[in-house]
């Protein structure tokens, strides 16, 4: 069970949040994508090893988003950097 550090309301069970993904790539441009480059944006799913910015929603607490830093690893939350989406 990972404990994470909202910034907002301090260490919290992770049974409080909802992750929302790793912070990459900016959505394309549907103008200018191709077909391939869409397609693959919304199936290719980044699998990372090592530490990753990941968004976190304190769902069930202060109702704020977040970035942490997590390993992918060993699921270590890194303390930096932890700033308000």
């Amino acid at each position: 069970m990972l404990l994470i550090n909202c910034p907002f309301c301090k260490h919290r069970n992770e049974t409080e949040f909802v992750y929302g993904g790793p912070v990459g790539a900016n959505r394309p441009d549907l103008n200018s994508a191709s077909d391939e480059e869409w397609v693959d944006f919304l199936t290719m799913v980044p699998n990372p090893i090592g530490p990753v910015n990941e968004r976190w929603w304190h769902a069930l607490g202060c109702g704020e988003w977040f970035i942490i830093c997590r390993d992918t690893v060993t699921h270590e939350i890194l303390e930096t950097p932890i700033e308000k989406v």
